[in-house]
């Protein structure tokens, strides 16, 4: 009969595989406290992604009040902008707006939206343009802006769309004249609940995907505009000239 062998001095020894599973449930454990706590803290986090977008700069006493081009169907760009106007912030506004075919465009519908809203005809400057993007139309409005040497201009757009236009208005103006940008409250994007409606989820990806392209814009000016000059090179049967 063969002898018992010695305990070892430190007691019986856990085994290995015992010791993986325990590790590996205590992973799966954290992972789903995370989750859960992601879970419960969801609005909040969702609303200041939301809120990250809307860049509202304020009003202040200026030459005139720019409303950017591709207003949404309610006219919320026009509509503030007219808000800011009746408040005497501004004695005209700009109606900025791309050509949709050679005879008409955008900056008519806008002249339109404001009118219906109390800006008299006469406070209105018609911006026709061929525009494809907002770093374009930032540099068609600089040469109205320079043109006519206002010092001051306040930029109306969407909420969402703030923080991008503020970036790309900076860059555009820089040693020109002072630019504010305002937002407008827009009905398709709320940022505080956003993530509730198909527009906001829509929007608010738009404006993931669109702002890392304005940061490589404003680092390469050539290259922005070269689209624009080539349009605007065009024969003018295919596109007017820009007002």
């Amino acid at each position: 009969m063969s002898a018992p062998r010695p305990m070892d001095a430190a007691g019986p020894r856990c085994s290995p595989q015992r010791g993986g599973i325990f590790l590996r449930l205590l992973k799966w454990f954290s992972i789903l406290a995370f989750l859960g706590i992601l879970y419960l803290l969801r609005g909040p986090i969702l609303r200041s992604a939301g809120e990250f977008w809307v860049e509202d700069e304020g009003a202040q006493p200026a030459d005139a009040i720019v409303v950017l081009s591709d207003d949404n169907y309610r006219a919320d760009r026009a509509a503030r902008a007219a808000e800011l106007f009746r408040e005497g912030w501004a004695p005209r506004v700009v109606a900025s707006g791309r050509y949709l075919r050679p005879y008409a465009g955008i900056a008519e519908l806008m002249q339109r939206d404001l009118a219906d809203r109390g800006v008299p005809p006469t406070a209105v400057v018609r911006l026709a343009h061929v525009a494809a993007n907002t770093r374009e139309e930032a540099v068609i409005i600089r040469r109205l802006v320079d043109r006519q040497h206002w010092k001051r201009v306040l930029i109306v757009t969407s909420n969402f769309h703030t923080r991008r236009a503020a970036r790309i208005f900076h860059h555009v103006f820089k040693n020109s004249a002072h630019v504010r940008v305002v937002a407008a409250p827009d009905s398709g994007y709320n940022p505080a609940s956003w993530w509730r409606s198909r527009s906001g989820v829509k929007l608010f990806f738009l404006e993931s995907a669109s702002y890392p392209l304005a940061i490589w814009e404003t680092r390469s000016t050539e290259a922005a505009t070269r689209g624009l000059h080539e349009r605007e090179s065009l024969p003018s049967t295919l596109w007017p000239a820009t007002q």
